[in-house]
């Protein structure tokens, strides 16, 4: 059956987050919601796959949520459920920069629509800069875009601090998956009196949605948060599998790398990890396994 995953994330004031978590994990559990949704004092942000009445469902209480009435989402499909269960949990900021008070609602920069978005980043005096995690990038990116190398969120400001000169005189244009990365880092920029900050309405997500093939300037995939672990152009599921040890994305052909074990390792955290941390990982891996085998999953 075919899956409807819906991304979506809406700043606004709550309060009572307790009582407003177990509202939201009732409501996905009887619509047979799955995936997980982040709650803070400054807003919602997550992704949730169901069935078409599900999502629905699961949408119309998000909606009825205090401020949340216009909140906007983004729809793709998986062809089988891309979650093994429903969690929502209560967290300081719901995308976390870790950079002190930072309201998207008193500024952010100026919003591109995907179609647009070509012609603003193939100007010389605009400077494209994708905000989101390193391994994330390795997998795709916008034609041109700077590369921070981060491994978290939380190191751009640092990063911004240390390159700022890199792009005197040039207007900054930003972009990441669904666009929350961007709501906080281009009204951190504001603070930090950039002036002429751009970013990509609705994300790469929707670039890829609404943009024909034929005319893109993305180049590979998008990761995404879920089992399908990558999109492409019209948001069809990509060529990409997880490392269960690392949680990188692999591409078909690191599947055949002699340090790739299923569940266990991958060229690139071969090192990273310890005898003892393989052994768990193939404890594990066992377990997925024999679930596999009796028609179930691995929680």
């Amino acid at each position: 059956m075919t899956m409807i995953v819906a991304a979506l994330y809406h700043f606004t004031p709550f309060e009572a987050l307790p009582a407003l978590r177990e509202r939201l994990q009732n409501a996905c559990a009887d619509a047979g919601v799955k995936g997980s949704l982040l709650v803070a004092e400054e807003g919602i942000n997550g992704t949730i796959a169901g069935t078409r009445a599900g999502i629905d469902a699961a949408l119309a209480t998000i909606r009825a949520l205090p401020g949340c009435a216009d909140l906007e989402w983004k729809e793709s499909t998986a062809q089988e459920m891309p979650f093994r269960h429903m969690k929502v949990k209560l967290k300081r900021e719901i995308v976390t920069m870790g950079a002190g008070p930072v309201d998207p609602r008193a500024a952010v920069g100026r919003y591109v629509a995907p179609e647009d978005w070509n012609a603003l980043i193939a100007s010389p005096d605009v400077a494209v800069i994708d905000t989101r995690n390193d391994y994330e990038v390795a997998i795709g990116t916008f034609e041109g875009a700077v590369n921070p190398e981060t491994t978290s969120f939380r190191d751009f400001p640092a990063w911004w601090a240390e390159n700022a000169d890199r792009f005197h005189n040039k207007k900054i244009a930003m972009f990441c998956t669904g666009g929350i990365r961007c709501e906080k880092s281009t009204s951190w920029l504001r603070a930090q009196g950039v002036e002429d900050v751009y970013h990509l309405k609705g994300g790469i997500l929707k670039y890829l949605e609404d943009v024909p093939e034929e005319q893109s300037l993305w180049r590979g995939s998008c990761f995404v948060f879920d089992e399908r672990v990558s999109v492409e152009h019209g948001l069809r599921e990509g060529p990409h599998s997880l490392c269960r040890a690392c949680r990188r994305p692999l591409a078909p052909a690191d599947l055949e790398h002699p340090d790739y074990v299923e569940g266990i390792s991958c060229a690139t955290c071969i090192h990273e990890h310890t005898d003892a941390d393989r052994k768990r990982f193939a404890q594990r891996q066992k377990q997925i396994e024999l679930a596999r085998q009796r028609g179930g999953s691995h929680l």
